[in-house]
């Protein structure tokens, strides 16, 4: 069995989450990441298969903390054993939306058809970061209220996502991924939760691919990646919506919230509600129908934005 190594630090809830967001668009293949509380603060441990730079570890999280701090860094070898069932033992199930976000060490907790079991691995997505839960209460807010038929999943990751939306309407989804990777998991996850007729996974270079394309327009996109992508994704997104379509956003830290959404108002987009959890926020934009035109905005969500689901 490859050797795997560990890295793990202490740092404040805003820096933690921001640096497990930039070391795994960074570093490749990323790391298995795991963010958990430890009174005020977060423990964030890392796993590798092949023992880490400290150096660039040090410069990802200056960089994720606006250029000050450093960290206290432990980085050692592990024993053979299965890096997946580590990072599993420490993850407990999430809520979020209707939703029930589990590891296979918690099957026997899972019950009804919005049960979703996602193992920590190679790619992003196991719910229990703020911006997963954001878009898993948004898709589970939209579920309570229309259906959709077409849905878009951009950096799908892990599908989690994808496979919500599934399950939340009889749809057909295209769940999409620049990372060859983390494509491989999501069809994984795909098939472990039952939705292999409803989602398609796909390798995509860019969201001006084929498919994607002959798919539009679509009623539902969701896109949880970073803030740069989204305003570079922007026109190509919204040119995809359908009349009265959905657009959940996220990958935000919310002080870069204000830019993305004066980028996808300009191109029509209304938004309709937020939600901010753990400095992270998740955006609900519209593409207004005339019948739509007069809904309350910020009235979907009913469950409070700053809550924090995890079980």
């Amino acid at each position: 069995m490859p050797s795997t190594f560990k890295a793990r630090f202490m740092a404040a809830p805003a820096q933690a989450d921001a640096f497990a967001a930039l070391v795994c668009e960074v570093i490749d293949p990323p790391p298995a990441v795991s963010v958990a509380e430890s009174g005020a603060a977060r423990l964030v441990e890392l796993y590798f298969t092949e023992r880490p730079d400290p150096a660039l570890l040090q410069a990802l999280f200056r960089d994720a903390a606006g250029g000050e701090g450093s960290l206290d860094l432990q980085v050692s070898e592990l024993p053979e054993e299965n890096w997946v069932t580590l990072v599993q033992r420490g993850l407990h199930p999430v809520r979020a939306g209707g939703f029930f976000i589990h590891g296979s060490h918690d099957r026997a907790q899972a019950c009804g058809r919005f049960a979703i079991e996602i193992d920590a691995g190679q790619a992003f997505g196991t719910a229990h970061h703020g911006t997963t839960r954001g878009c898993l209460l948004a898709i589970g807010a939209l579920a309570r209220r229309q259906r959709w038929r077409r849905v878009l999943d951009v950096g799908t990751g892990t599908g989690v996502l994808a496979i919500a939306a599934a399950k939340a309407a009889p749809c057909r989804v295209l769940a999409s991924d620049i990372d060859p990777v983390a494509v491989q998991v999501a069809a994984g996850n795909i098939r472990k939760n039952g939705v292999r007729g409803q989602v398609r996974p796909l390798l995509a270079a860019s969201a001006a691919h084929a498919w994607i394309k002959a798919g539009a327009p679509y009623d539902l996109i969701t896109a949880n990646i970073l803030a740069n992508p989204l305003v570079r994704l922007a026109p190509r997104l919204a040119s995809l919506a359908a009349s009265g379509a959905h657009i959940v956003l996220s990958g935000l830290l919310d002080p870069h919230t204000r830019e993305v959404l004066a980028c996808y108002r300009r191109l029509g987009l209304a938004l309709e509600a937020r939600v901010s959890l753990e400095g992270w926020t998740t955006l609900i934009l519209v593409r207004r129908s005339e019948k739509a035109a007069g809904a309350k905005r910020g009235s979907l969500l009913s469950e409070p934005a700053g809550r924090n689901n995890a079980a």
